[in-house]
């Protein structure tokens, strides 16, 4: 997904119109546990695309090149020994302009028993960015309880602990009025 905001930044230097840049990472989430009977569970989570010259970017989309559904909280509440304890709009996470980026994703996860957790998300420490004056949207949040994660993380948790994924937001495009 980075590929595409890179290659819209390329045509955006040679003047063409594009959108600025989505979330850039599909916030692929990983894990998996023994106890009583082996379990894994792996699923993205979308968040904001970038607003263009004649359109707001899109909120809690999955931008790009990810063909993903939304896992039903009551689906994964079911099978796996976890807790959806939040999911919804990351409000005020697109970037601010003539047209706002897309708002991201919050979504925290309560583990019911001991399991080993793999993330691979991006754009954790550099914004989507913004084009014709329109501002960053913000970067993405990985935080383990009260500890922030860095955006490619192997970990293990316990009963009890939290994991919460705030996903990017999308840059806008042009300044506000």
């Amino acid at each position: 997904m980075r590929v595409v905001d890179v290659v819209l930044g390329a045509l955006h230097q040679i003047g063409l119109k594009v959108p600025a840049a989505s979330q850039g990472t599909m916030n692929n989430v990983a894990m998996g546990g023994t106890a009583p009977t082996p379990w894994n569970y792996y699923e993205t989570i979308a968040g904001g695309a970038g607003a263009g010259e004649l359109f707001e970017g899109i909120t809690a989309r999955q931008c790009h090149m990810t063909n993903t559904l939304n896992t039903p909280i009551e689906s994964l509440e079911l099978h796996y020994p976890m807790q959806v304890m939040q999911y919804g709009i990351r409000a005020g996470s697109g970037g601010i302009g003539e047209h706002s980026g897309g708002d991201g994703v919050i979504r925290s996860y309560l583990f019911k028993q001991a399991a080993q957790v793999t993330l691979l998300t991006e754009r954790r420490s550099k914004a989507p960015w913004g084009l014709e004056g329109g501002a960053e949207g913000c970067p993405g949040k990985n935080v383990l309880n009260a500890r922030v994660l860095d955006g490619k993380a192997e970990f293990k948790v316990g009963a009890g602990d939290v994991l919460t994924i705030n996903t990017p937001g999308g840059g806008a495009w042009g300044e506000k009025l």
